[in-house]
């Protein structure tokens, strides 16, 4: 019974109207701060480097293919590329 009614005193202060208002604001700043690093500051930084797009970058540890067949020539599964994306790890830390 004790965290219910700490928790209707909690509310009942307007701490949980603030929470919800920062929650919501915190959010549609997050949008606007990566659409600023999407649209403005990565391909000003890509055309320093040499017209480099930083999302396309990355390691490929073990190539894609696309489909594997057995013996009769039925496709059995497709392997997806496994690789390290180093150039969207620099987009989100430039955005941090």
């Amino acid at each position: 019974m004790g965290f219910i009614k700490e928790f209707k005193e909690f509310a009942i202060k307007g701490n949980l109207v603030d929470l919800a208002v920062a929650v919501v604001m915190g959010g549609a700043f997050g949008k606007v701060v990566s659409a600023f690093i999407d649209g403005m500051v990565m391909p000003a930084i890509g055309m320093l480097s040499g017209g480099t797009d930083f999302n396309d970058k990355k390691v490929i540890l073990k190539a894609a293919v696309p489909e594997l067949k057995n013996a009769d020539g039925s496709v059995v599964a497709a392997v997806p590329e496994v690789a390290i994306k180093w150039g969207s790890f620099v987009t989100v830390a430039i955005e941090f």
